[in-house]
């Protein structure tokens, strides 16, 4: 999609914030629209094609989160990133459940604005490449079974896109990536493949695992974003995103949110019994979250962080199977090692062919 055929709506009733914003965008190459009230953006967006729609949670009249759902009755595949100066859980959760794509806390951090919408707008770009494949598979392909497998396929994508959203949340207050998000769900698929689970797990589990830190919402910028060494209640506060995580998703019917919430409660368990949050130990930790806590700890290794390099696979490999001193075998279920050893190289490959790629414009 060409730059000069989309633009990013602002809309705040604070003209110094529509400056800063009209300035930082146009900085980096995408074009901008202004508006100071709800009514002026859905006439732009009438009027206009719109990759994505920055507005104020808090407005006069009608609020950001009323504003997203006017958006989403005049077109639901426009992301919506609300913006707000309390960044708190409730309303995350809430931005979340009306279909925003991600929120953003006011005073604005730059770099994390800019990355938030760059991930917006790509998805913007992938949603719309779908559809117009989907237009030519319903050309050529459906035909007397339309009707049905257009139900089916609903239903399969919604799900699937509310765990993507929930996942998109997580990822944009962390440094992790859609990648990571994604190698987490191949890894976990796999261990549980080489294990023999059933089929409906494997996939479950592929799926569930991208929800592992979706708690993380829950947690201060100021702490989640630290470059620097926690300190002990700093600490205490990030090991509090097992539990937000599991309240977020929890009671829910769907067979995949449910095996999302015991991985988001219990993956940093240690099969020796001193994880958190409960101090679960070895089989007490249910198997889904076993097999989460080896593969994230593996990626984390080979990623790159602010306080870390990346390591190579034979290092990370190295590392779960012998040990650093902070990361031990003992802290992992030895099946889930078995597993993990026997079939390393599909985790090496995995994460070599799961990589971010820059998005230069739209």
């Amino acid at each position: 999609m060409d730059i000069e055929e989309t633009a990013i709506l602002v809309v705040d009733d604070d003209p110094s914030i529509l400056d800063y914003l009209s300035i930082l965008l146009r900085k980096n190459n995408y074009p901008v629209l202004l508006c100071s009230n709800a009514k002026e953006a859905l006439s732009q967006i009438q009027g206009n094609l719109i990759a994505l729609v920055l507005t104020d949670i808090k407005m006069p009249g009608v609020s950001g989160i009323e504003l997203l759902e006017e958006i989403h009755r005049l077109d639901f595949e426009i992301p919506v990133i609300l913006m707000t100066g309390q960044a708190e859980l409730d309303t995350a959760i809430e931005a979340v459940n009306k279909g925003a794509f991600s929120f953003i806390t006011k005073p604005f951090n730059r770099e994390y604005l800019i990355r938030s919408v760059e991930k917006a707008v790509r998805h913007y770009q992938l949603v719309k490449a779908e559809k117009n494949y989907k237009y030519m598979l319903e050309s050529t392909v459906i035909q007397k079974t339309r009707e049905l497998a257009d139900v089916a396929l609903m239903a399969s994508k919604l799900s699937l896109e509310i765990i993507q959203r929930l996942s998109a949340v997580a990822e944009f207050r962390d440094s992790y990536t859609a990648a990571h998000i994604s190698r987490i769900g191949h890894y976990s698929g796999k261990i549980a493949e080489v294990m023999d689970m059933r089929e409906d797990f494997v996939e479950g589990i592929a799926v569930a695992s991208s929800l592992h830190d979706i708690g993380k919402i829950g947690i201060p910028d100021k702490i989640l974003l630290k470059e620097s060494r926690l300190t002990e209640e700093e600490y205490q506060i990030i090991k509090g995103h097992t539990v937000f995580g599991s309240k977020i998703l929890e009671n829910s019917s769907h067979p995949t949110i449910q095996l999302a919430t015991s991985i988001a409660l219990n993956h940093h368990e240690r099969w020796e019994g001193q994880g958190y949050p409960r101090g679960l130990k070895g089989k007490e930790i249910p198997i889904e979250a076993r097999i989460v806590k080896l593969v994230d700890q593996y990626d984390a290794l080979r990623s790159k962080r602010s306080y870390k390099p990346a390591l190579s696979h034979q290092e990370a490999f190295r590392i779960i199977t012998k040990g650093d001193g902070r990361s031990e075998p003992e802290h992992f279920d030895h099946e889930v090692l078995n597993a993990f050893i026997g079939n390393a190289s599909h985790f090496d490959h995995i994460f070599n062919s799961h990589q971010d790629c820059s998005q230069a414009g739209f």
